[in-house]
């Protein structure tokens, strides 16, 4: 499996030749996305060194990071060309994809592996009200928005600015409880995990990776409008599952790895660390940036993909009230995520 993440790097320099040449925006955007996979598996594998480091929460909390700062700097890049509904789209699908096809996934292969997984259930529910917590304040600017006919655009967009401030000093506490007051809920007692690499090879490679996914993520914002206009595809499509997937492809990647080793902890960190941390962090932060962008995003969304927000909260704290997981639930979310899918294709 190494062997092909490392045979995939070559798409690197492949991709960002065919930015300088008249490839076709279809063929340039799948290239982009084959790049970013191996970039994003290696960014996976230095935040997993990296936890052995330190804890499996802050381990979490880096893989989340480093993971979205990929998700972070295609939305910049593409608010900055003006396409807010793909960055609202990318949003809905980060969240949907890391609870429905990243925890899904990992349950179902850990879950195949391992009759019964089990993790720290009072630490796993917290970070689950938490991603709650901030699903419901993405709906509330929707709720306002409808039920106040003829209200102002600069009153929603200041309704916008407060709730995102209000989203990134509830994540602040997030971390204060997860990482110091209560870190202890977050401890892995799954044995002890030597480190293979030092800490200077994990942070240098996380580095490293994580530039290059920016530099192939600028040209793939890029090849958006015109892979639209070729395929037919609807902005929304495209950010639910495709802009979401690739800028989400190290948390896909190191969760179900990790899940396969029986850390299940460390897991469920990264998937429902990432989702939270998309709803709660790189949502406000990208609507104050685009004030300064010339495209300011409120925190409006449209009744689909709000429900759909909701709905894989609302399944996925579900299923983690027992502490255990196993491969049916696994492959219930991933149906879940699947029928979501559909519906966004075949939606206007």
């Amino acid at each position: 499996m190494d062997g092909l993440f490392r045979a995939m790097l070559l798409f690197v320099p492949i991709a960002i030749w065919a930015s300088f040449t008249e490839t076709s925006p279809v063929i340039l955007f799948f290239l982009c996305a084959l790049a970013i996979v191996p970039l994003a598996k290696f960014i996976g594998e230095s935040t997993e060194e990296l936890a052995t480091h330190t804890s499996p929460a802050l381990g979490g909390l880096l893989n989340a990071t480093f993971g979205n700062a990929t998700e972070l700097i295609i939305g910049l890049l593409a608010l900055h060309a003006g396409l807010i509904e793909v960055v609202k789209a990318s949003i809905t699908g980060s969240i949907i994809g890391n609870l429905l096809l990243v925890l899904g996934l990992s349950m179902l292969a850990g879950g195949w592996k391992y009759k019964k997984q089990t993790f720290n259930k009072t630490g796993i529910l917290a970070q689950g009200s938490t991603l709650l917590l901030g699903t419901v304040a993405l709906v509330i600017p929707a709720i306002f928005f409808e039920t106040a006919p003829g209200i102002a655009a600069p009153v929603v967009q200041n309704l916008s600015i407060w709730v995102s401030l209000v989203l990134i000093a509830v994540y602040a506490a997030n971390l204060l409880f997860s990482l110091h007051t209560h870190k202890h809920l977050y401890f892995e007692e799954a044995g002890s995990y030597e480190p293979r690499w030092s800490l200077g090879r994990a942070m240098g490679t996380l580095c490293a990776a994580t530039l290059a996914v920016a530099w192939v993520s600028d040209i793939l914002v890029g090849s958006i409008n015109p892979l639209v206009s070729e395929l037919g595809w609807t902005q929304m499509f495209i950010g639910v599952i495709f802009v979401a997937i690739i800028g989400n492809a190290a948390e896909h990647i190191s969760a179900l790895m990790i899940a396969l080793k029986n850390r299940m902890d460390l897991s469920l960190q990264i998937s429902i660390g990432s989702a939270t941390q998309i709803g709660m962090l790189i949502a406000p932060v990208l609507v104050l940036a685009s004030l300064f962008l010339g495209f300011p995003m409120n925190l409006v969304f449209n009744m689909f993909e709000l429900v759909a927000m909701v709905l894989a909260v609302l399944i996925v704290n579900f299923i983690l009230q027992d502490g255990e997981s196993n491969w049916l639930e696994g492959a219930q979310l991933l149906a879940a995520y699947v029928i979501m899918g559909i519906a966004f294709f075949f939606h206007p």
